[in-house]
């Protein structure tokens, strides 16, 4: 393949409500607003555009494995196990809905929050060493 996909740029979310999910977006995970109409938002979030798009009642971007368990389409890194608990901790005195931290047998640990439709979202302890070694004045 000659073309090289350099990074993800956009990922659409479905939302029931544009108005009520950019204020959540916003308040409970630091979103910033670039665009808002009646049918659509455009965020940024962590060197991405996150783009909500109006819908009808029950559509999540979430999906099933073989196994029947519900999963994630986004994972979002924080730089260390202090972190992690942080933003847990954070998530869960803003009334988000957080699960536990899991230990999933593999480096670091990990936990899932959900937004006001549903939409599922992993967080990850261990930050990629591109993205730290690219954005290392960051950290």
């Amino acid at each position: 393949m000659e073309v090289k996909l350099c990074r993800v740029g956009t990922i659409y979310l479905p939302v029931t409500n544009v108005v009520k999910s950019v204020d959540w977006y916003v308040r409970k995970i630091g979103a910033e607003l670039s665009y808002q109409d009646k049918d659509k938002a455009i965020l940024n979030l962590a060197e991405i555009s996150i783009f909500l798009v109006r819908t009808d009642k029950d559509q999540t971007s979430n999906f099933f494995d073989i196994y029947g368990n519900e999963r994630f389409i986004m994972t979002f890194e924080v730089d260390g196990l202090a972190a992690l608990e942080q933003a847990h901790q954070e998530l869960k005195e803003l009334w988000c809905k957080v699960g536990e931290i899991e230990n999933r047998g593999h480096a670091g640990r990990n936990f899932i929050f959900e937004d006001p439709d549903g939409n599922k979202f992993d967080v990850w302890s261990e930050l990629s060493p591109k993205f730290k070694k690219k954005y290392s004045t960051m950290f």
